[in-house]
């Protein structure tokens, strides 16, 4: 039987993962969501969740985020660059109705392309060890 959810592929899991995340240097964020991120050798991107009681005390309003913020990433994961990405939210996403989450979570892959197309360019072609001659 196979599930419509994430496959075990696609989530961070380990403690080292979520650790090495948050020293990484790639940031994005918004009003409701802050991500960091930093390129994997894997070829697909990985998705770990960290939502805080200081969100909100109740679990079932910790649970919605996370499942709007799986259903979200399940959608554009095979557009995304091979990054492990690590996203946390705020306190303020607690209040915010579901389409207006979903909104800012599009945002917020949005500028994670940008980021990473920014700042993934190599400067010299792939395999060439040639130095810069004066």
């Amino acid at each position: 039987m196979s599930t419509a959810g994430l496959p075990r592929e696609a989530r961070l899991r380990r403690p080292g993962d979520f650790a090495a995340l948050r020293t990484s240097s790639g940031r994005a964020g918004g009003r409701c969501f802050h991500m960091r991120y930093r390129d994997n050798d894997l070829g697909h991107a990985r998705l770990g969740l960290a939502i805080s009681k200081r969100v909100s005390k109740r679990a079932v309003e910790r649970n919605r985020i996370k499942r709007l913020l799986r259903e979200s990433f399940r959608q554009v994961r095979h557009h995304l660059p091979a990054v492990d990405m690590m996203v946390m939210a705020r306190e303020q996403a607690a209040g915010v109705p579901g389409p207006q989450l979903l909104a800012e979570l599009d945002g917020l892959w949005k500028k994670l392309l940008a980021n990473h197309a920014a700042t993934s360019g190599p400067l010299k072609p792939a395999g060439d060890t040639r130095t810069i001659e004066r």
